[in-house]
């Protein structure tokens, strides 16, 4: 895989995980508001677009476990980056739900 093509996979990725951070960021804003089912709603849609970038993901690892050499740039590891954060923005997200709950 030449670098050209692991850039459009990793800005891919870095669409799909910046369509998931910002439905994320959504969320935490509704759940402030007491509107915990579309804070919840919003969650799921974030979470779509997760697979989504995995999925991406994905096709980049097996070609690379095929044997494929994988010439990776700067906006893959972005894409990586994204990707890693907005995971990690999730956990967040449901457990502030979760708090605002209780409130």
């Amino acid at each position: 895989m030449n670098r050209e093509e692991a850039n459009m996979i990793g800005f891919e990725i870095v669409a799909y995980a910046g369509e998931a951070r910002s439905k994320l960021m959504d969320a935490i804003n509704l759940a402030r508001d007491g509107k915990y089912e579309d804070a919840e709603k919003l969650v799921e849609e974030a979470n779509e677009s997760i697979k989504e970038a995995h999925n991406t993901q994905t096709q980049m690892l097996a070609n690379e476990a095929a044997g494929d050499t994988v010439d990776v740039g700067f906006i893959m590891v972005h894409g990586q980056d994204h990707l890693m954060t907005t995971l990690l923005l999730k956990d967040l997200v449901q457990h502030l739900i979760t708090l605002y709950k209780r409130g």
